[in-house]
């Protein structure tokens, strides 16, 4: 049976305090057919140094760097 592919979209600015546990939950579930979106937003934080480590480790982690801030809020 083919499993339909999961995109999982995540922003990260700064968030290195809370990325490892949010990386530890999407590698825990049991649905494996996923892929993982992240966005770097001008992280001044070891985010950046965390999920370019964990995009060279596994084919699923899409890691983006923003070419320029976005202020969303």
């Amino acid at each position: 049976m083919n499993k339909n592919l999961v995109s999982i979209i995540m922003n990260c600015h700064n968030g290195d305090k809370y990325l490892i546990e949010a990386v530890n939950s999407i590698f825990k579930q049991t649905y494996k057919n996923w892929e993982w979106v992240v966005t770097d937003d001008f992280s001044n934080d070891n985010g950046k140094e965390i999920l370019i480590n964990i995009s060279n480790n596994d084919r699923r982690v899409k890691y983006v760097e923003q070419s320029k801030k976005k202020n969303m809020f």
